[in-house]
């Protein structure tokens, strides 16, 4: 069963250290599950990681944090070539798409390349909840600020724009991406920019921003806009999701 409306969950987090294993999915993951509606069966997950070049060892340690959730993992790898014969059937078969973090810039363009972008996009529209932390937040915004280029973070202005803001990630443990987003808006490069704190998630049905939620307790989620020539930042208080099944 789809979610009711598109549903996506932008995060900067959703991953911990496991007992038995090296990644478990904490609750922002078991939260876009949950936004998904799916009951009666175990969930089906889309990992999407292209933006660490489809990395083989990460994708074993999803598999097994996705054993240890109870959820069917499918990845979905653009290099060398797809691996899957029907793409867009097997994304639109999922409940949620998880993108990993890494290289927005390059994942947009090698999306773009195969058609992902609007794959997607039907996907979230049929109700697949479209989720993912940092590069796999910013990609489904209208841009934020990123370290793609080189260690210098660079506004990045092309990504999907399914959601019509700026986004900034890793808004409290990388201190030069609060400055850049001020001025991002302040400029008008990004239009009004949500950023999350790490382990904190925003959910959106439709366009709309609905709640912000955490897995880690005292963090928080940003709304930054433009007034005249100046950003103006106003916090927002996530709700504390449960802890994830152990």
């Amino acid at each position: 069963m789809p979610a009711p409306e598109p549903t996506i969950l932008a995060t900067s987090g959703g991953h911990r250290a496991g007992g038995r294993t090296m990644v478990a999915f904490d609750s922002l993951v078991h939260h876009a599950v949950e936004l998904s509606g799916v009951h009666g069966r175990r969930p089906r997950l889309l990992y999407v990681g292209t933006a660490i070049g489809d990395a083989e060892h990460f994708t074993a340690r999803m598999h097994e944090a996705a054993r240890v959730a109870g959820f069917d993992l499918t990845p979905l790898h653009l290099f060398p070539m797809p691996n899957l014969e029907d793409v867009e059937g097997t994304v639109l078969d999922q409940d949620v798409v998880w993108v990993m973090g890494g290289s927005v810039a390059n994942l947009l363009a090698v999306w773009r390349v195969h058609g992902l972008d609007a794959v997607f996009r039907r996907a979230w529209e049929a109700g697949v909840v479209l989720s993912g932390v940092s590069a796999g937040s910013i990609c489904w915004f209208r841009g934020g600020a990123t370290d793609s280029y080189g260690p210098e973070l660079r506004p990045i202005t092309d990504a999907l724009g399914f959601l019509p803001y700026g986004n900034g990630v890793h808004y409290d443990s990388d201190e030069g991406r609060r400055p850049l987003i001020h001025r991002l808006v302040a400029d008008g490069t990004l239009p009004t920019a949500h950023c999350t704190d790490d382990g904190v998630g925003l959910v959106y049905r439709g366009t709309e921003l609905v709640e912000a939620v955490c897995e880690v307790p005292g963090k928080g989620a940003y709304l930054v806009v433009r007034e005249g020539d100046r950003a103006v930042e106003e916090r927002v208080e996530p709700r504390r999701l449960p802890p994830p099944p152990r």
